[in-house]
């Protein structure tokens, strides 16, 4: 294992709800362009000069192989009742984030520490069992964001070891093709390499994992995505151009990085990153589950940049 080491149909889906968000007018700035820009994209004929062969099949984690979003909000929500956190203070019960909420929240503040503080700045900060009042006190605050991330953090690992939560659809299938066909394998994740490991291990089993051409995660390299270092990173790592190298991502920041890298992209996205602006991506689909490997050896084939 080498660790650190002509379009398809367009799919789209329903639309999201915004429900909740009157109360939040810092969220309403939050837009992305229409999903109506997937339309029939322009595919001219391929020369021989500027086809690609499918050599390496490199994978990102949360989004593409574990669905992780609703999870990570599971697991908050019940930090916040464990910890009984009522925000504002007036409320009758614990604080829970709605699907609807934090679909479009997690979009707009990264990292867990920053959403609860956005979040209590915004609301009020709580009352909850640590503390008989609301903190007013830049430690008693820091104490009580930190408590609930290392609580939170620890009932997520929890959730992923239960043997409840499964890969998404058609990712281990995919890999299984791959890996027969004999292409390279990869995963590239912006997130912690043990936070990754921890997906890996019990999503994808240990054997799969241990059997990766290529693994690296946000420790491995000094800017993240939408930089294009880990794609590029890992191109080296596997001895392959970077144009015969196919990404699967699930969202516009990772549609960034590979293209950037100059990596052809396919998308699977999630509920909270279906009204992103995927028009870079040479096919967009809401999982894998009818994605052979032959459908996306002949994408790369086929497809030529519009100019």
């Amino acid at each position: 294992m080498a660790v650190s080491c002509s379009h398809s149909s367009i799919l789209f889906p329903p639309s999201t709800s915004s429900v909740g968000f009157n109360r939040f007018p810092c969220l309403q700035t939050l837009r992305f362009k229409s999903r109506n820009v997937y339309q029939k994209s322009r595919v001219s004929s391929v020369s021989a000069s500027s086809s690609r062969s499918l050599e390496a099949l490199i994978f990102d984690c949360d989004g593409v192989i574990l669905e992780s979003e609703n999870l990570h909000r599971q697991a908050y929500n019940d930090a916040f009742s464990h910890f009984d956190v009522r925000c504002p203070p007036s409320s009758s019960e614990s604080l829970n984030w709605s699907l609807e909420f934090y679909d479009k929240f997690q979009n707009l503040v990264g990292g867990g520490k920053p959403k609860m503080r956005w979040y209590f700045r915004e609301n009020g900060w709580p009352t909850s069992t640590l503390f008989d009042t609301a903190p007013e006190s830049d430690d008693d605050r820091a104490k009580l964001i930190d408590t609930l991330q290392d609580w939170k953090t620890e009932r997520y690992k929890e959730i992923i070891k239960s043997g409840s939560v499964e890969a998404r659809p058609g990712v281990i299938r995919l890999m299984d093709e791959a890996r027969a066909a004999g292409k390279k394998l990869a995963v590239c994740s912006a997130a912690t390499k043990s936070s990754v490991i921890l997906c890996l291990e019990n999503l994808i089993q240990i054997e799969r994992f241990q059997g990766l051409d290529c693994f690296l995660a946000g420790d491995d390299v000094k800017e993240k995505k939408p930089d294009p270092s880990i794609y590029i990173t890992a191109a080296e790592k596997l001895g392959v151009s970077v144009k015969d190298c196919l990404v699967i991502e699930d969202s516009v920041i990772g549609l960034q990085a590979a293209t950037k890298a100059g990596m052809s992209c396919v998308i699977t996205y999630t509920s909270s990153t279906s009204d992103q602006d995927f028009k870079e991506a040479i096919a967009v689909y809401p999982d894998l589950s009818d994605v052979s490997l032959k459908d996306l050896e002949t994408l790369l084939q086929t497809i030529v940049t519009a100019a």
